[in-house]
């Protein structure tokens, strides 16, 4: 098994996009051998949502530790990404560019996951859908915007992470989107949107019900 070496660093880089350049966040692969490619997607930029984001720096840096190489992207008129937010509408766009560009840096990977938070949750889960079956290895969705946007159907086996307390996205919307589709949520007691306080219990989540 490779083994865990220093900690990696996040790096800036830039990417073409549809709409403009995007600048991402790039996280290495904590292990000796990169085993796969996580994208993960930040919350609702109108609410101040970018790839700085802890929750979307914690889903990165457990995905590293698990041998992934992570790509965080501003998507569109975010930070100094260029183009205007659409609401999801064109962002599986930008996902789709960032995509391309993580597979032409890591031809040789295979492995791909998504990985969202709140309005980033809307942008995997519609990438997702235009993506072949067996081009994605699993979606991990946090603190999904349900109640927010046109919400598609996911895989059976997608991860979802909730909050009991979520004061932005009710658990509940998230219990009837997930009900038609038998589609198991993990909920996390006592627990808001933003997981204050409660980052390493999100990682260790990630850690112990996804299977890499």
């Amino acid at each position: 098994m490779s083994g865990v070496r220093k900690a990696p660093s996040f790096e800036l880089i830039h990417i073409h996009g549809p709409a403009g350049l995007l600048e991402c966040q790039r996280l290495p692969s904590a292990l000796d051998a990169t085993v796969g490619i996580a994208l993960v997607a930040h919350p609702n930029p109108t609410e101040g949502g970018t790839f700085n984001n802890k929750i979307v720096h914690t889903l990165a840096k457990t995905l590293s530790r698990m041998g992934y190489v992570a790509y965080c992207p501003n998507l569109r008129g975010v930070g100094k990404s260029e183009g205007t937010h659409s609401r999801g509408e064109f962002e599986p766009d930008d996902m789709a560019a960032v995509l391309a560009h993580a597979r032409a840096e890591h031809p040789q990977l295979q492995r791909l996951t998504l990985a969202g938070f709140s309005f980033g949750t809307l942008v995997q889960s519609r990438l997702r859908q235009r993506l072949a079956d067996q081009e994605v290895e699993s979606m991990i969705l946090v603190g999904p915007a349900i109640s927010r946007y046109d919400f598609p159907a996911v895989p059976a086996d997608t991860l979802v992470i909730h909050g009991e307390e979520d004061e932005v996205i009710a658990l509940q919307a998230v219990l009837d989107w997930a009900r038609p589709q038998d589609l198991p949520v993990v909920v996390t007691p006592g627990v808001g949107h933003f997981f204050h306080g409660k980052l390493p219990l999100l990682a260790d989540l990630v850690s112990r019900f996804w299977r890499p």
